[in-house]
């Protein structure tokens, strides 16, 4: 079933894509929650024409994201958090205490743009990976320390 999303949905796409899904996963989430509609030839055509309309909002949020990258630069944050003799911690470091580390030092960056290539468990050295445009990722580094 092909649909047009009309919001980003991290791991399917994003804002005006046209994908392909399975029908009930369509039909059943996407459909009613009003993340999607179907790809009939009306709304391709009124999609295409929103596209062009917003293609120069389109560029200026690129470039924003673009800038933040570039203001964020190369940040290693530094978490600290409870951890046993093994330097293994209790828990794991998760996306909600990167985004609050990044707000403390003036990034305002939603935790779900925020991703890792691996669980942190360990103290440590890691690297995160912010989606701040679908043509911008950018990746901080975290360490992480014990309190």
């Amino acid at each position: 079933m092909e649909v047009i999303l009309t919001q980003d949905i991290q791991g399917l796409g994003y804002k005006n894509d046209t994908v392909d899904v399975k029908p009930g996963y369509g039909r059943n989430y996407l459909i009613p929650q009003g993340y999607a509609v179907i790809a009939s030839s009306s709304n391709k055509k009124k999609f295409a024409e929103n596209i062009k309309q917003a293609a120069h909002k389109a560029e200026k949020l690129k470039k924003d994201a673009e800038d933040l990258a570039a203001n964020i630069g190369d940040l290693v944050l530094e978490i600290g958090t409870k951890a046993g003799e093994s330097g293994k911690i209790f828990g794991a470091v998760t996306t909600v205490q990167i985004a609050e580390s990044l707000k403390q030092k003036g990034f305002d960056i939603d935790r779900k743009r925020i991703s890792f290539n691996q669980q942190i468990k360990q103290l440590g050295d890691y690297t995160a990976v912010i989606d701040l445009h679908r043509e911008v990722k950018h990746e901080i580094g975290v360490k992480v320390v014990a309190e």
